[in-house]
């Protein structure tokens, strides 16, 4: 007689750092960024969106980044140089349409890769097939909005224009490889520029015509190079945390 066979369960994929931290860093920062809008979106209802998108964005950020380390230190006790979201997610609010049309180039790439990624059977996969749902809303508001304001008002066409010539700049870096973040990128750059000028164009807007990569100040975020506003925003979202360490909550 010979003892039956058995089968070893599979061994789970290493967590590629490095992506971890670069997604959780996405996530985290525009996180903070929308949060920055409580107490002063044009109306309550859009608050309450604004609101529960950033909570959405935490929440991934929260787990992507506990696969990298300890969440609350990476989050609070990292200097800027060691941080490694895009550029795009650190930019200022602005008005109301510089906000909504970030949330379109970023909301729009995160939805491809999410999506891409839970077809697969990486460390991310399962994260991404819950996140791809919450994404798709964010996806869908961002869209609705870009629509009712590029097809609004004299005064609200032109603010959305702007914010779409100003922030295109940063949508390159979106597409650039990032260890560990096995996806077809020229394909979801295609999809991305796609979906992103049928919205502008049925918001009576023109897709930009700058570049959208280039000098290190619109692509190098993955390498820890920041524009001048994250550093203030980085020093408001570290520092009730570092003025208290060791504290419970």
């Amino acid at each position: 007689m010979t003892a039956p066979e058995t089968t070893a369960a599979p061994t789970p994929s290493p967590v590629p750092t490095a992506a971890a931290l670069a997604l959780g860093d996405d996530a985290l920062v525009l996180s903070h960024r929308l949060g920055e809008w409580a107490g002063h979106a044009p109306v309550l209802e859009e608050e309450v969106a604004l609101a529960n998108i950033a909570l959405d964005l935490l929440g991934q950020a929260r787990l992507l980044l506990s696969m990298a380390g300890d969440e609350d230190e990476l989050a609070y006790l990292r200097e800027e140089r060691a941080f490694r979201n895009l550029q795009l997610v650190e930019q200022e609010n602005g008005d109301f349409a510089h906000t909504i049309v970030r949330q379109l180039y970023f909301s729009t790439y995160q939805h491809l890769l999410y999506a891409e990624l839970a077809a697969g059977d990486g460390p991310f996969a399962p994260l991404a097939a819950k996140a791809v749902k919450e994404v798709a809303y964010h996806r869908d508001h961002a869209e609705q909005w870009t629509r009712r304001l590029g097809d609004g008002t004299e005064e609200s066409h032109e603010r959305t224009r702007r914010a779409c010539e100003a922030l295109w700049r940063f949508t390159g870096e979106m597409f650039q490889s990032v260890e560990g973040v096995d996806v077809d990128r020229e394909r979801m750059e295609a999809a991305w520029l796609a979906s992103v000028g049928e919205v502008l164009r049925r918001a009576t807007l023109t897709v930009p015509e700058g570049p959208r990569t280039g000098a290190w100040a619109a692509g190098a975020g993955r390498q820890g190079l920041h524009t001048e506003s994250f550093g203030r925003m980085l020093a408001e979202m570290q520092h009730l945390h570092r003025s208290h360490p060791g504290a419970s909550w």
